[in-house]
């Protein structure tokens, strides 16, 4: 039998967890957050996807707006990995009148070591028999077990926000246009040794893209490197690393393409860019 769940009406406490990295740490330790775009009974609606993991829990949750009716409507689905009956279900949530059918399918998941597979799965968002967000590779499967049609419109992955945590070294991978090749990604820093003056290093399949000299006085800042003949913009903002008494955490973004050129000098500098289009955000937190 399908679970359901209920519409619950935006609060600080939901805006917080969305909006805040540190919000779910307590809680989470590793989570990666996707937006996507999708229709959903032809409006146009953001799809927040959570999956989140810790020693006693692993969650996949959905949080999708209300397309201003002042709602975020959400479904938590609990995996517990320890019980193989929960890798495949259904679950159903209401948005704004509509019904919502989310089927699941991680019995062969390929996981390594984050809350979000690899591979060999499928999630499936249905409505009006209507596949609008699908994940994961088990497409023919997915659309098998819904018995649904393909969406007009195909989501469109918006951005990705990740917690990676480390000492000096953090490492994850990405895609960067949300569809194409992984890359792996390394930022590696000499805060807290001997050196005098700490570096930074960003590397990208092995390659240094990004390496920061003085960085107590270019703890912020910005540049396009290329990966792939693709042109890549880099944000870094490291200012809680080296000033934050070891309690915060740096901000990094990844955004395909060129700067915009009406960007003036001061525009493009990380504190004054509105950035838009498809991200990759991490939040790098340091391990005392």
């Amino acid at each position: 039998m399908a679970e359901e769940s209920t519409p619950v009406a935006e609060s600080s406490s939901v805006k917080k967890s969305v909006d805040d990295p540190s919000a779910g740490l307590k809680s989470s330790q590793f989570s990666i957050m996707s937006v996507y775009q999708a229709a959903i009974a032809g409006a146009c609606r953001y799809i927040t996807v959570t999956w989140s993991k810790n020693i006693m829990a692993h969650t996949l949750c959905f949080l999708v707006d209300g397309y201003g009716d002042g709602n975020q409507y959400t479904c938590k689905i609990d995996l517990k990995p320890w019980h193989f009956w929960n890798r495949k279900g259904l679950k159903q949530f209401d948005v704004a009148g509509d019904q919502i059918d989310v089927f699941w399918d991680l019995r062969t998941a390929k996981f390594s070591g984050g809350p979000e597979p690899q591979g060999e799965f499928y999630v499936a968002v249905v409505c009006q028999d209507e596949v609008v967000l699908l994940l994961g590779e088990l497409k023919k499967e997915a659309y098998r077990k819904t018995r649904s049609r393909p969406s007009l419109f195909d989501a469109v992955l918006l951005s990705k926000k990740e917690n990676v945590f480390g000492k000096k070294c953090f490492v994850t991978r990405a895609k960067f246009d949300g569809t194409g090749k992984e890359h792996d990604i390394v930022v590696e820093n000499s805060i807290s040794t001997s050196k005098e003056d700490p570096e930074m290093w960003i590397s990208i399949d092995g390659n240094v893209v990004v390496h920061v000299k003085g960085l107590v006085w270019k703890f912020r800042g910005n540049d396009t490197v290329s990966v792939d003949n693709m042109s890549l913009q880099v944000f870094w903002d490291v200012h809680d690393w080296l000033f934050g008494g070891g309690s915060g955490h740096a901000l990094f973004i990844f955004k395909p393409g060129m700067p915009e050129i009406s960007q003036s000098a001061e525009e493009s500098s990380f504190s004054g860019c509105s950035v838009t289009g498809f991200s990759l955000i991490l939040y790098a937190w340091k391990l005392e």
